[in-house]
Parts: structure tokens; C-alpha cells; sequence
């Protein structure tokens, strides 16, 4: 990809598409949000993690990360579904499972539609083959953004591969340290992650 897409680019050109009625719609969205699911439970949906929506948490995150991330979980909650990365998995964390759907848009490792369904107490990850190329096209085509062609070959076209990804990420969850802080980061993998705050 380009370096001269640079996060701070995409981010400042997405934030000047939005109109006020869109700011407050994404201000006002509840966020952790957790329902009922039938065979699950009450299932939490976050962004990042329950305790913040840009919080980074990985498949191999260490379990001390995820008991913080998930401390303010009430007991009953067996079930999260989280995202932020971009990179499909499903574990247990402590007799808790985890799950992140991947991404429809924007997915690491290989292209495609990225989801969950839950049903029935049981998890099916699934992925939507879509026309690359003719999605590409229709983006170049349409959008306005500067850099819309190495947008869509890097993220549409799923230049990183899950192993890129994870390395990127890595140091967002804090992985190294012992009794952590929270480490936010909203990075994509082409870029290195915030320091500490």
C-alpha cells in the first residue's frame, strides 16, 4: 500500500463525510450492548472489547488481558462477541467463549464476507465469497477518497495475511507487561500502534 495513505488520512476524510445527524446517531449507539440469544444466553456485543471499543484483543492475547477487558462482565454473560481487529476467531477465555466474526468490508487474511451466526448454542463462522474485483471497481468508481485504488488493494483485497495482522496488533495488547494498562489503538496494519496513554 501506499504510504501516502496514511491512517490519519483515511480517518480525517471518513470524519469529513459525516453530517451532524450522523455524529450524534454513533454518539447515542449503546456500546458494550448484550442481549438474549436463544442457546446462549445474554451474549455481549462490543467493538473492541466490553470495557472499551478500541481496546485491542487478540486470539492469542494473554488470559490476565482478557480478565481485565472483561471484569466489568457480569457473571451470567458466557458468551462475547467482539471485533476492532479484523481477524476471524473463536476461543475460550476462562470458561467464556469469544468470538470475532472477522469483517465484511475490511478483512485480514483472505477476501471476503467475514461473519457469525449464532444459533442454537452453536457458533458457524461463514464467509461470503463476493466479486473482488467487481467491488474494487464499484469503490474506485464512486468514492471520492484520494486514495481510493490502495484502499481497496490493501484492505479489500485482504493484502495482509492474519499472520501480518497479529503482529501489527501485538503490541496493542500489551502483551509484555504484567499487570497492563489499557492500551488503545486505532491503528490499521500498515501502521504501528499508539503508545501508551
Amino acid at each position: 500500500m501506499s504510504n501516502s495513505m496514511s491512517r490519519t488520512r483515511v480517518t480525517t476524510w471518513a470524519a469529513e463525510q459525516l453530517s451532524p445527524e450522523h455524529i450524534d446517531l454513533l454518539a447515542g449507539l449503546p456500546h458494550p450492548i448484550t442481549l438474549e440469544i436463544e442457546g446462549f444466553g445474554p451474549v455481549t456485543f462490543c467493538h473492541g472489547t466490553p470495557r472499551a471499543d478500541d481496546e485491542v484483543v487478540l486470539v492469542d492475547t494473554r488470559l490476565e488481558r482478557w480478565a481485565e477487558a472483561f471484569a466489568g462482565l457480569a457473571d451470567s454473560v458466557r458468551t462475547v462477541v467482539c471485533g476492532h481487529t479484523h481477524m476471524p476467531f473463536v476461543r475460550l477465555v476462562d470458561r467464556r467463549q469469544v468470538i470475532n466474526p472477522g469483517s465484511v468490508g475490511m478483512p485480514y487474511g483472505r477476501s471476503g464476507g467475514h461473519w457469525v451466526l449464532l444459533r442454537a448454542g452453536g457458533v458457524s463462522m461463514r464467509r461470503t465469497i463476493v466479486d473482488v474485483d467487481a467491488a474494487c471497481a464499484q469503490i474506485v468508481g464512486e468514492s471520492t477518497f484520494p486514495d481510493r485504488q490502495d484502499w481497496v488493494d490493501y484492505f479489500v483485497r485482504a493484502a495482509a495475511s492474519d499472520a501480518e495482522a497479529l503482529t501489527t496488533f501485538a503490541p496493542g495488547d500489551d502483551r509484555h507487561a504484567a499487570g497492563s494498562r489499557l492500551v488503545r489503538c486505532r491503528s490499521s496494519p500498515q501502521e504501528q500502534v499508539s503508545p501508551r496513554e
